[in-house]
């Protein structure tokens, strides 16, 4: 729906007039800072997420499961929310470096939890062919336990990519104008929608960009052929390096998850009016919301999982790639491409529950959809083979085999969602249900007129609400497997 709202919008006015907009000096302006924010932050969280990974699950480091989940925290604290804290802490923080650091901040868990997982999952034999061979631990570590958890990086960082290309929040805060940002301005600043349609196909094509790209990295993932349970390696131990990659640790800690913590304290204390009904209201809104979007986008993401962890056609990988285009999108133009279906299509809809949630469905099904890959690719397909030996048929062995083992990261992948869902802005307040405003729609109300101490008890609710999800999912992807 929202590329046919797309194509309708930038198609209406002519072939002309759309490459008008595409050969502006606007519009390469806001590619050339929209991708560059992407790969920069994209890199950084690659790095930080599979180093700090790597620390916690194969050193000798000390409380690695304190660090584990203070690690993860940062998945709960939304852009906006870090952007608006970092920005009341250093009013001169702005620009491009605001920009990277809010998002690099809140975003490198993406990279680093699914990588934590499969360093647990890894068997130790490999690694310890490698070193018979004459690898010291630096050539191991580049080239065996890289090529393991590769896979789970590179999905991480398609993530992390997609959702810098799809920020609001933080860009807008920061006074870093993107597409997003562009798209927002030139709706609001003109009735021609034409500008911000054609901008919305540039984010589509580059979203496509990054996944094809993704795929490309992410290659042929190997699966574990010998028998028995995998034997987790030795610990490394960091000697005179240990405390280093301890205060390392903890000033990701601190930057990530301390100051936003910090800075919510300081405004709720400062505030004196708190409508207690209308905080437990959109409190229990948004985990209505975060729950429900949550259920539809794995059972919509579990089948398109299943195929791209099994069947690796053309197809596939098409239906695969597109369902990554909405969640590169900004929430503004799914929202309006929504309510343009509510309106024209299914006037019943508009405003209503159930569109909201489809809404969340096209903006997040990737989030679930690689829990879902991932999983089910690490589920030993002979096991599924010998289903089928024994007689049941491909749906029988989906329902008694495949999906039981791949239980954990399909719950992951629920719970990212829900995550995610809780944290969403613009869609939310579009497609909501008259006076069913969530936490993050009564910060942006308060955040919107200056009222920062009215605003930070909903902030510091929402990071709460998030720590739950949070914490499911690290425990999830911190099981072996």
């Amino acid at each position: 729906m929202p590329l046919v709202y797309l194509a309708v919008r930038a198609g209406g006015a002519g072939p002309e007039r759309v490459l008008q907009i595409l050969s502006g000096p606007r519009t390469l302006e806001l590619a050339m800072r929209s991708i560059g924010l992407a790969a920069a932050v994209t890199a950084a969280c690659v790095v930080i997420g599979t180093g700090a990974a790597w620390l916690v699950v194969r050193t000798d480091i000390p409380r690695p499961r304190v660090f584990a989940v203070l690690l993860a925290l940062p998945l709960a604290v939304p852009s906006y929310v870090a952007g608006f804290t970092w920005i009341a802490e250093a009013p001169g923080l702005a620009g491009f470096w605001g920009a990277f650091g809010v998002l690099t901040a809140v975003n490198f868990p993406y990279v680093l939890l699914p990588v934590a997982a499969a360093l647990r999952s890894a068997d130790a034999a490999t690694e310890e062919v490698a070193r018979s061979l004459g690898y010291g631990p630096l050539r191991v570590l580049a080239t065996v336990t890289w090529a393991h958890v590769r896979p789970a990086a590179t999905a991480g960082g398609l993530l992390v990519a997609l959702y810098v290309l799809s920020d609001f929040g933080a860009v807008s805060l920061m006074r870093f104008e993107t597409f997003t940002l562009g798209i927002y301005t030139s709706y609001r600043g003109t009735f021609d929608r034409t500008p911000a349609a054609v901008l919305g196909c540039v984010l589509v094509a580059l979203a496509a960009l990054v996944t094809w790209g993704e795929a490309r990295a992410r290659g042929r993932s190997a699966h574990r052929t010998s028998s028995g349970a995998p034997r987790p390696p030795s610990p490394v131990r960091l000697g005179r390096w240990k405390p280093v990659a301890v205060a390392a640790l903890l000033g990701v800690v601190a930057i990530s998850a301390g100051v936003p913590v910090l800075s919510l304290v300081r405004w709720t204390a400062t505030g004196t009016d708190l409508d207690l009904g209308a905080l437990a209201a959109a409190t229990l809104t948004t985990f209505e919301v975060a729950a429900l979007g949550a259920a539809l986008t794995t059972v919509l993401a579990v089948p398109v999982g299943v195929l791209a962890a099994r069947y690796r056609t053309r197809t596939v990988a098409l239906l695969e790639a597109g369902t990554y285009v909405g969640h590169a999108l900004p929430g503004i133009t799914v929202g309006l491409a929504l309510v343009f279906l509510g309106v024209r299509l299914v006037p019943g809809m508009y405003q209503q529950l159930p569109l909201l949630l489809v809404g969340y469905a096209v903006l997040f099904l990737p989030l679930a959809v690689g829990s879902v890959r991932t999983a089910v690719a690490a589920a030993p397909p002979r096991l599924e083979e010998v289903s089928r030996s024994l007689g049941h048929g491909r749906v029988a062995t989906l329902f008694r085999v495949t999906l039981p083992l791949a239980a954990p990261g399909i719950a992951a992948g629920a719970a990212l969602a829900a995550l995610t869902i809780a944290k969403e802005l613009p869609a939310t307040l579009m497609l909501r249900p008259t006076g069913a405003d969530t936490l993050a729609v009564e910060l942006w109300q308060h955040t919107s007129v200056s009222e920062y101490a009215a605003a930070a008890p909903y902030a510091a609710a929402l990071v709460i609400l998030a720590v739950v999800p949070t914490l499911l999912l690290q425990r999830i992807t911190g099981r072996p497997a």
